[in-house]
């Protein structure tokens, strides 16, 4: 074996002082990844993973649509080549995706007024959305609810934008702080920017009512506030896409200006696939044109074009009568699964004779609940009965099942005492 002199030895460590990457920080691990793989190293048979913001059946499984399958095998039949796409993606993608947010019978489509692009899912939506605002809008301080979903503060400062917050979430009452988050949106200057999660809030599941929404577009309209909506949950709040879009269709209706990212992860389950749609409503054709020129500049110098295989399986759904019928029936169905899974987590806790008020389980919607759970009470949860969550109580409602709820349910009891 041969021999390392000393000399070579201290040059080798003088290389690597001097590397250019010396100064690099080690990041931390992200959160989510943490709990998963904390889950993973868990060997209690009864260890539930209530963290990942995946759909899973009631099995505990990941899930893939029968739609879906259909999809792909129909596009398999159609030995599709594997050409780039347009910089702005598969047209028959986004213009259902534009219907799909606004409605097959809304004058911003009719007139052609939606400037959409194909988006590397919510996430490349949000970030496009931000280098688009950040390079055309009028400030570049964008205001977003307290709480957010965590990756919203990185994506939307990556783009070149500021962060303030807005008052959202009520920790008294776990459910929606309406009035401070209208004495906030009231006292900010006009044209300001706005954030607003379109349905199922992550990470708290709290949404105004429509009469809520109603009255929030009213001090929009008022403080001039452009909106950008964040619509990741379509159909899978409530099982209706059509409910799921009230508040862009009200705001639209109103002639409010926002622009729209739109994610195909929930919905559709192509979590992967990385399939979304990014729109800005504009005032005229021209604008319009205009718009959609300088989304394609930025694509273009940042990703050049889109990938194919997500938005075919999504193209598919959207527009072919009988997978879209058996896609809105398999989206209700994972819908009513969550729903199903509130109320038994309710129910048992109140068979456990729970003295605590646990309504928000059932008033929240959508994939998470925010449960009121404090950290010291999580890590019980974690330590003492092998529930994994992140420190803020949020629970996927995803990972609960037939099987566990019951389980889940008497954890909550036991640690919440």
């Amino acid at each position: 074996m041969q021999r390392v002199s000393r000399k070579s030895f201290v040059l080798s460590r003088q290389i690597r002082s001097a590397s250019v990457w010396a100064q690099v920080p080690l990041g931390p691990p992200d959160a989510i990844l943490g709990i998963t793989d904390a889950f993973k190293r868990d060997d209690n048979p009864s260890k539930m993973n209530v963290g990942v913001g995946a759909y899973r059946d009631d099995a505990g499984k990941p899930y893939v649509l029968p739609s879906v399958r259909k999809a792909e095998q129909l596009l398999i039949s159609k030995n599709l080549d594997k050409e780039y796409l347009p910089i702005s993606g598969l047209a028959s993608f986004t213009s259902a995706s534009a219907r799909l947010a606004f409605g097959e019978d809304s004058a911003v489509v009719k007139d052609g007024l939606n400037a959409t692009v194909q988006s590397i899912s919510g996430t490349g939506a949000l970030s496009l959305g931000g280098l688009f605002l950040k390079r055309f809008y009028s400030t570049p301080l964008i205001h977003v609810p307290s709480p957010t979903w965590a990756n919203h503060i990185p994506i939307l400062k990556t783009a070149g934008l500021e962060i303030e917050t807005y008052r959202y979430y009520d920790p008294n009452t776990c459910g929606f702080d309406f009035a401070g988050a209208c004495q906030d949106l009231e006292a900010l200057p006009e044209k300001s920017l706005v954030l607003l999660h379109a349905c199922a809030h992550n990470p708290t599941g709290v949404d105004p009512t429509p009469e809520q929404w109603r009255q929030l577009a009213s001090i929009v309209k008022k403080k001039q506030i452009f909106t950008f909506f964040d619509m990741a949950y379509q159909g899978f709040a409530s099982g209706d896409v059509t409910s799921d879009a009230f508040a862009v269709r009200l705001f639209t209706e109103m002639g409010l200006p926002l622009v729209l990212a739109q994610s195909y992860s929930k919905n559709m389950g192509l979590y992967g696939e990385r399939a979304g749609a990014f729109t800005v409503v504009t005032s005229n054709p021209d604008e319009q044109r205009a718009v959609e020129s300088q989304l394609k500049i930025i694509i273009r110098g940042w990703y050049s074009n889109p990938p194919r295989n997500g938005v075919l399986i999504a193209s598919e759904l959207l527009n072919n009568t009988e997978l879209r019928e058996d896609w809105m029936k398999e989206l209700s169905g994972m819908a009513n699964r969550i729903i199903a899974m509130r109320s038994g987590l309710r129910d048992g806790l109140a068979k456990r004779g729970s003295s605590h008020d646990w309504s928000h389980i059932t008033n929240q919607i959508g994939m998470f609940c925010y449960s009121g759970l404090n950290p010291d009470q999580v890590a019980r949860l974690t330590n003492d009965f092998s529930v994994y969550l992140t420190k803020d109580g949020r629970i996927s409602m995803a990972g609960v099942s037939s099987t566990n709820v019951d389980y889940l349910a008497n954890a909550i009891h036991e640690v919440s005492k």
